[in-house]
């Protein structure tokens, strides 16, 4: 499986098109893909609340039952959420299943703002 770099255009196969693609799912606010209603994440519905344990609990929820639906190449093991001022901090890590290899994301922030 092969999908294409959203900034570039370039292709993209392999761990690259698996963070591309758990970053596609968990950029898209549900509800806004034409034809794929169902599409993204719950996500951007919890930017604004409050991260206490049940908000961030319900972040692992949004993440992992994301990412279960629409992307079958990552189990997901661990979730890390930090609030900051509109948005959330994420980082992930899980195993890219088809070969056995670690993954971690660090750097994935979701925020109220557009997506481009």
């Amino acid at each position: 499986m092969s999908g294409m770099d959203r900034n570039t255009g370039k292709a993209l196969e392999g761990m690259a098109d698996l963070r591309a693609a758990i970053t596609d799912i968990l950029t898209t606010p549900l509800g806004t893909r034409v034809m794929r209603r169902n599409y993204g994440s719950r996500l951007f519905e919890l930017v604004d609340s409050p991260q206490n344990n049940a908000g961030a609990m319900a972040v692992y929820a949004a993440v992992v039952e994301a990412l279960e639906r629409w992307e079958p190449r990552l189990a997901v093991s661990h979730v890390q959420v930090a609030a900051i001022p509109g948005a959330l901090q994420l980082a992930l890590s899980g195993t890219y299943v088809p070969t056995q290899t670690p993954l971690r994301i660090d750097d994935l922030t979701i925020n109220n703002k557009a997506q481009t």
